[in-house]
């Protein structure tokens, strides 16, 4: 079994007499990609604070690489890479200087960076000055830092939020190539197609508290109460077939006689189940 690099047990934060996070418990292995999904104000960047020792719980315990967050240092963030909305890049240095300052803090192979910007696609930028670029560039280059080190824990909070179609597809390719090489991934994110496409297992947080809590096609299954089916025929018409004994019987004959295009089960996706549990919307 995979070593839990992110451990949380009953964790809660106040601000002011108002509660952020409602007793939540979760973990994370290495090796996987975890999505905590919630509309914003849920407590998703709440959490990350409170996870990368920048903000401290009200109760419960935390560890991340068996610290206790409360005793995160820089041999811990040395094996920690972050990447929230306020990851700045230096305007006025190029892309290659703006790696080549990190490298030299976490003592970091200077010859790494050629070889990440190559797999990112910003080697041919390498010199462009970070101002000059779009932001989808500049989100690469900021994944592109947190990586250097090669951390064992990656957190990020909307890495793709605002991002054209292509450079979200190139990011989302790299987060599953950190995945495989071992890498724990803590994302959040209000997209939940990007869950569904990333995530091993996902938490629903709504107003603080975790209302479900499995991975992606786990709950698809576990709400797939009203069995449908999708099925487009040849002579162009679309059918909805209950899951019925008679139904199944029609869907045969079609089978057998080449009649079907497509079928497609209607599974409820990750926002429906969300919009079920809370009865909100991820806005």
């Amino acid at each position: 079994m995979k070593q839990e690099f992110i451990q949380v047990n009953q964790l809660s934060k106040k601000f002011k007499g108002e509660t952020a996070l409602k007793d939540i418990s979760f973990s994370v292995r290495a090796g996987e990609i975890f999505g905590f999904l919630g509309p914003s104000g849920s407590g998703k960047t709440t959490t990350i604070k409170i996870l990368t020792g920048q903000l401290a719980q009200t109760s419960g315990q935390a560890f991340v690489l068996d610290r206790p967050v409360e005793s995160i240092d820089e041999s811990i963030y040395e094996q920690l890479g972050i990447v929230t909305d306020n990851s700045g890049v230096y305007e006025r240095l190029s892309v290659y200087h703006n790696l080549s300052a990190f490298a030299k803090l976490l003592k970091v192979d200077k010859k790494r960076i050629d070889f990440l910007l190559q797999k990112v696609g910003l080697y041919e930028e390498k010199h462009k000055l970070a101002s000059k670029l779009s932001k989808g560039m500049k989100q690469r280059l900021v994944l592109t830092r947190a990586m250097l080190h090669q951390p064992k824990v990656l957190f990020l909070d909307e890495p793709t939020s605002g991002l054209d179609p292509v450079t979200t597809e190139y990011i989302h390719a790299l987060l599953m190539e950190i995945r495989d090489s071992g890498t724990a991934i803590f994302l959040t994110t209000h997209n939940m197609n990007e869950a569904t496409k990333l995530c091993d297992h996902v938490a629903l947080l709504n107003d603080g508290l975790i209302v479900e809590h499995d991975s992606p096609k786990a709950l698809t299954l576990k709400y797939n109460k009203d069995k449908r089916y999708q099925v487009l025929l040849r002579d162009g018409q679309e059918v909805t077939l209950p899951h019925t004994v008679e139904a199944v019987q029609k869907l045969n004959r079609w089978l057998s006689s080449d009649d079907v295009v497509t079928i497609h089960s209607n599974e409820p996706n990750l926002e429906q189940i969300f919009l079920e549990v809370t009865g909100r919307e991820l806005v």
